[in-house]
């Protein structure tokens, strides 16, 4: 049912009232609050490991707190709209992110100087694309001494992002930052605006996104890029031990915050209101062949374990520094994940290139509509398949999804070996163009950034090579089904069994602060509830 949860109007659909649904009238504040993502694991990777480690840092949260043990992120279940959802409390519909590297009908492309003549349409990468340096760690800045002296970059992401790489904006003709792009403000907009400190890290210095719309609002904003070259000479995400060494610097950063100072440890600045990171470790073990992702029982393997180790030992890292702080009944923690991650099953992978099916398409339609060459404009398939067209009439529409429904062909399976698909890999009941696209969304046929065509699959993976195990980005359960725990002041352990959205987390840790959630935008627009109590 594509991003419509219960986070607009869940009070109602829960038959709870607005102080059940976490109103700031009733509910336990707290000065402080942690929200840690870990991309890739899904609700049923915290049940399992909590029951196997029982003496864990995330058994002794569970125990304290509230679990949400049906949340849901949003369709397409990326890093972007996942964290968008999390810290603005809206779909893509509302933000206007549906990916990582998206396409808007409004925009120029990147260096386009004459923008009285120049043809709209562009690509919006919010990748490691558009950094000044992509394959230094600090993005470009210059450092010495890296990888180990990371601590020393910008607590300003702007300043390592080449305005060259960036969507030009037809009226001013200026390069777009992300956080411009993003048509909302953020949790970090309300608590900055309120006089109080902000900090995050994340993957890329493209999460300068999370600032949001009307300028800085992140006081510290540690980025070091994942896709950079780390000491191997490889990307980061090529090995699972040098992931978790990369983490570790964002983890160095949520301690020296815990104790007051900034991400650097260098500087007393107070501990911030509002805070947090993400793992990448789990997500990029659970792709790694070498890491074989789970067992045929859908059982986290012997390095996947290791990945799951190392969160936890990290979150026990903050948790001995709040206790250590004395700032343990002043602090909520909230636990999450940006995003799933499918197939879990090995037998369910198929690895398709979608290349072949992209090209056949193009020089099909360009044969009759020469004055289109390439019909799909941009596309952007991991385990799903998102298509933006050049030519957005019915029976362009119509078209590509039909060639899209009629490819069929030969993939891989886990071990390489080869494996027929068809209808391009693609679910046929999760297949939705045009007009049904923009349904599916819940958006307008004016929003100059919907999809014109999205289609789920179960256990695809797109890439042309036969390394990559697992993927998300789609609509599965594998990719959407999530954990979701908040620990704090005036919570005891429970489970929530009713399905929740991972939007409702933006609205909760405002009123965890005593802060209103309807100043934010996106809740205001969606009506998202916070979380039930």
């Amino acid at each position: 049912m594509g991003y419509r949860l219960v986070a607009a109007g869940a009070c109602a659909a829960m038959g709870l009232t607005v102080a059940g649904c976490g109103s700031s009238d009733t509910a336990k504040h707290d000065q402080h609050v942690l929200l840690l993502s870990i991309d890739g694991m899904h609700q049923s990777d915290l049940s399992d490991y909590v029951a196997a480690h029982q003496d864990s840092a995330l058994a002794k949260l569970v125990a304290r707190g509230a679990q949400y043990t049906n949340a849901q992120v949003l369709t397409p279940a990326d890093s972007f709209p996942g964290t968008m959802a999390m810290i603005t409390g809206g779909s893509p519909k509302t933000t206007g992110v549906y990916y990582d590297d998206t396409w808007a009908r409004d925009l120029l492309p990147a260096g386009t100087k004459d923008c009285a003549t120049a043809k709209k349409g562009a690509q919006v990468p919010l990748t490691e694309e558009i950094d000044k340096k992509t394959e230094d760690l600090d993005g470009g800045q210059g450092l010495s001494g890296l990888p180990d002296g990371i601590a020393a970059m910008t607590d300003d992401p702007s300043s390592v992002l080449d305005p060259a790489k960036l969507p030009v904006d037809p009226v001013t003709c200026k390069p777009i930052s992300p956080s411009d792009y993003l048509k909302v403000n953020t949790i970090f907009s309300v608590v900055h605006d309120a006089g109080q400190r902000t900090a995050w890290s994340d993957k890329h210095p493209a999460y300068q996104i999370m600032n949001g719309k009307g300028g800085r609002s992140i006081d510290d904003l540690f980025t070091p890029e994942i896709d950079s070259n780390s000491p191997k000479g490889d990307a980061w995400t090529k090995d699972s031990d040098q992931t978790k060494r990369y983490d570790t610097y964002k983890a160095d950063a949520i301690v020296n915050e815990i104790n007051g100072k900034d991400h650097s440890g260098a500087k007393q600045v107070g501990v911030p209101a509002v805070f947090g990171m993400n793992f990448q470790d789990v997500s990029v073990t659970q792709k790694l062949p070498a890491s074989k992702g789970y067992g045929a029982d859908g059982k986290p393997g012997a390095l996947l374990t290791g990945a799951l180790d190392f969160v936890d030992q990290q979150i026990g890292r903050f948790v001995a520094a709040i206790d250590k702080a004395g700032l343990t009944d002043k602090t909520t923690i909230v636990l999450t994940a940006k995003h799933g991650q499918s197939p879990i099953k090995p037998d369910a992978l198929t690895r398709v290139d979608d290349k072949p099916i992209i090209d056949g398409i193009n020089k099909e339609w360009a044969a009759t509509h020469p004055a289109t060459p390439k019909l799909i404009a941009h596309s952007i398939d991991d385990a799903a398949i998102l298509w933006w067209l050049a030519d957005r009439s019915p029976e362009a529409v119509a078209f590509a999804k039909r060639k899209l429904l009629e490819a069929n062909g030969t993939g891989t399976d886990i071990a390489g070996n080869p494996k027929p698909y068809t209808a391009s890999g693609v679910d046929t009941a999760q297949v939705y163009a045009g007009a049904d696209a923009v349904k599916f969304f819940g958006t307008t046929a004016d929003d100059t950034r919907v999809p014109d065509l999205f289609a789920g699959t179960n256990g695809t993976v797109y890439t042309a090579g036969k390394s990559k195990i697992a993927e998300h980005g789609g609509s599965s359960p594998e990719d959407r089904h999530v954990p979701l725990l908040v620990v704090g002041s005036g919570i005891s352990k429970h489970d929530v069994t009713d399905q929740v959205s991972l939007t409702q987390v933006a609205p909760t840790v405002l009123d965890r602060l005593g802060l209103d959630p309807q100043k934010l935008d996106a809740v205001k627009s969606e009506h998202t509830a916070a979380l039930p109590s």
